[in-house]
């Protein structure tokens, strides 16, 4: 798994518990003392880790925390991505076109990264069947980036997901343009606490 997604989670439980809980978290995972640098690759396994450990600090069910956690990604990854992303794309393309540009290029760079294939289909002006198959059965984070792109462009969406057997999902996805143009990209990532303090 890229390292990216390591390093955000640390920044993410520390936005949310404080630094504290991110040391806790690492002793109870098994990792105490671990660093993680956003340019590696890590074992899917030490994410998975966290994220229990995260469950069990709070009290929160692993996948609101992913959820949570997706959103929470959204300003980075568009960032550190906005050379592969079009000034004219709202919602709709960015998440048809991420398999063809985000995750391409990070098959490229990062070998080991393996992102998940993403499979969108079009339905309608404003709707989309998204297909999640992946060994990580960390749908709910694609829930919530799914999220935080639309807030990014100022847009919603309602999703309706039928889960599958080992962790596959099959969602439907409605976006909801904003209705004066939107009030252009969002800055802020998500701060809405996860679990209990």
């Amino acid at each position: 798994m890229h390292g990216i997604i390591h390093a955000q989670l640390k920044k993410f439980v520390e936005a949310h518990h404080g630094l504290d809980a991110w040391k806790s978290i690492l002793e109870d995972a098994g990792l105490d003392g671990k660093l993680y640098l956003a340019n590696s690759v890590y074992a899917d396994d030490e994410a998975t880790a966290i994220v229990g450990a995260a469950s069990k600090l709070t009290g929160a069910p692993a996948a609101q925390i992913l959820e949570s956690f997706g959103e929470f990604l959204v300003p980075t990854l568009m960032t550190t991505y906005r050379a592969l992303i079009k000034p004219s794309w709202k919602t709709m393309d960015m998440l048809v076109w991420t398999e063809e540009t985000i995750h391409k290029a990070v098959r490229l760079k990062e070998p080991g990264a393996l992102p998940p294939k993403l499979r969108f289909q079009r339905t309608g002006p404003n709707t989309l069947k998204f297909f999640y198959h992946s060994p990580r059965r960390m749908a709910a984070v694609a829930k919530g980036i799914m999220k935080g792109v639309a807030r990014h462009y100022g847009e919603t969406l309602d999703i309706d997901e039928m889960p599958g057997p080992r962790g596959a999902s099959v969602m439907t996805i409605t976006i909801h343009p904003a209705l004066d143009g939107g009030p252009g990209p969002a800055t802020g990532g998500r701060r809405e606490p996860f679990g209990v303090n």
